[in-house]
């Protein structure tokens, strides 16, 4: 699956539970996306919840921002580093951020750093339209003549 192909199926995903969730306040929203909530009440929402698994080790994660808003990607590549393609990076250059690379490629690892998953992050970027949040993530490349 292509980073597109993630964000589109994710974005609709997280439409279909928002407009459920209309008669919530913005806060109760935020409380709704909590881990042990959403792997009860929408099991196909993240593939870890049928194993029972966070993607961060944190008490409180919430999952209201799967995905990050300082993610960079293109499924084209970003640059290219050394001879290989750089496909995704982090745009704030997290302290916990790490990259995976192999010979043709590399990509952000954001496996230890928690940032959208923290309450205060998503008060910050709250928007009812993940989307519109997320929008920067995608990076269009200029088109070579």
């Amino acid at each position: 699956m292509t980073y597109t192909e993630w964000f589109e199926t994710h974005a609709q995903k997280h439409a279909d539970i928002m407009k459920t969730l209309i008669h919530l306040s913005d806060d109760e929203v935020i409380g709704y996306f909590v881990y042990e909530n959403m792997k009860e009440k929408h099991p196909d929402f993240c593939p870890l919840y049928a194993q029972n698994k966070k993607c961060h080790k944190m008490e409180e994660l919430n999952c209201y921002f799967c995905g990050c808003m300082y993610f960079r990607f293109s499924d084209e590549g970003l640059k290219k580093e050394e001879g290989r393609t750089c496909y995704s990076l982090c745009s704030i250059e997290a302290k916990k951020g790490k990259r995976f690379e192999s010979d043709e490629a590399i990509h952000q690892d954001c496996s230890e750093c928690c940032i959208p998953h923290k309450r205060s992050v998503i008060k910050k970027h709250f928007s009812r339209d993940w989307r519109e949040v997320m929008k920067q993530t995608i990076v269009s490349l200029p088109s070579s003549k």
